[in-house]
C-alpha cells in the first residue's frame, strides 16, 4: 500500500489540478474598480457637463459673466441684475438721442415715432370731451439717477422699495422716449396716483389707447413686480419700439 496515495492512482495529490470549485469566488473574477478611480470619473463628466452649461449660457447671455462678477449695473445700488436681465424688476434700456427727439409739450418729448400718435390721440380724445395732460415724458439717465436716489433719501426708502415706484437709472422705459405719464386735466388730484383709473381719461385711454399704439405699461398685478401705475403708458408701434419692449412682453405671455 502506498501510504502517500491511499488511492493507489499513482499520482501525488500535490501533482493533480486543483478543481475549480476549490478556487475561491474572489479570485475567479476580475478585481473591481477601485473607488478612487469611480469618483474620478464622476467628476470627471460633472466637470464637463458644467462646462457644457455654462457655455451654453454664455452663447445665450454673454454678459452673464460680466453681471456675475462685475460692479453693479448702477452706481450707489448694492443690487445686481437677474438671469433674465432685471434689476429690482426693470428691464435695462438706452436713453435716446436728442436728434430722435419730437416736442409734445412745453419741456416734453418723445421718440418721433411715438410724438405724432400721442398727438393724435390727444386731439381725438379732446374731440370726446376729455382732457389728456402730458405730465412726464423722455427722461435723461441723469434725471433719473436723481428722481431715484434723492428722492429714495428724502423717503428713507430702500432700494427694492424705491424700485417699486421709480426705476434706477439706466432702467427706466422714459429713458427710451417711448413712455409717456398722462393725466386728467379735469381730475389734476389723480395726477400720478393710483385713483387715476377712476377718471374719464383713463377710461378712455383703456377704451382707445390700442388704436394708437399705446399700451398700459405696469397694470396691477403685473410679473415685473412694479407697482400699479394707471398713469404710465409706451409706445409700441414700431418695430424698433417692438424690440425695445420685446423682453417685458415676453415675461408678461
Amino acid at each position: 500500500m502506498n501510504l502517500r496515495n491511499p488511492s493507489g492512482s499513482g499520482r501525488s495529490s500535490a501533482a493533480r489540478p486543483r478543481a475549480l470549485d476549490d478556487i475561491p469566488v474572489a479570485r475567479r473574477t476580475a478585481p473591481p474598480a477601485s473607488r478612487t478611480n469611480r469618483w474620478l470619473l464622476r467628476l470627471s463628466i460633472g466637470s464637463a457637463s458644467l462646462l457644457l452649461c455654462l457655455g451654453g449660457l454664455l452663447l445665450l447671455r454673454p454678459r452673464f459673466l460680466v453681471d456675475l462678477l462685475g460692479l453693479p449695473p448702477v452706481s450707489g445700488l448694492d443690487a445686481r441684475m437677474g438671469p433674465d436681465g432685471r434689476l429690482l424688476g426693470h428691464f435695462p434700456y438706452a436713453e435716446l438721442p436728442d436728434s430722435d427727439l419730437a416736442s409734445v409739450a412745453p419741456g416734453l418729448a418723445l421718440h418721433r415715432d411715438a410724438a405724432g400718435p400721442l398727438l393724435a390721440m390727444q386731439r381725438d380724445a379732446a374731440q370726446d370731451g376729455v382732457r389728456l395732460v402730458v405730465l412726464s415724458a423722455f427722461r435723461p439717465v441723469g434725471l433719473q439717477k436723481e428722481l431715484f436716489f434723492d428722492v429714495k433719501a428724502e423717503r428713507s426708502q430702500s432700494a427694492r422699495e424705491r424700485a417699486m415706484v421709480s426705476a434706477p437709472p439706466g432702467f427706466s422705459e422714459h429713458s427710451t422716449g417711448y413712455a409717456v405719464d398722462l393725466g386728467d386735466g379735469s381730475e389734476p388730484a389723480t395726477n400720478l396716483a393710483p385713483s387715476f383709473d377712476q377718471t374719464a381719461a383713463f377710461a378712455w385711454l383703456q377704451a382707445h389707447g390700442a388704436r394708437y399704439h399705446f399700451t398700459l405699461s405696469f397694470p396691477r398685478d403685473n410679473p415685473q413686480g412694479v407697482s400699479y401705475e394707471p398713469w404710465h403708458w409706451r409706445f409700441e408701434g414700431s418695430a424698433e419700439a417692438l424690440k425695445v419692449f420685446e423682453p417685458a412682453q415676453r415675461l408678461s405671455r
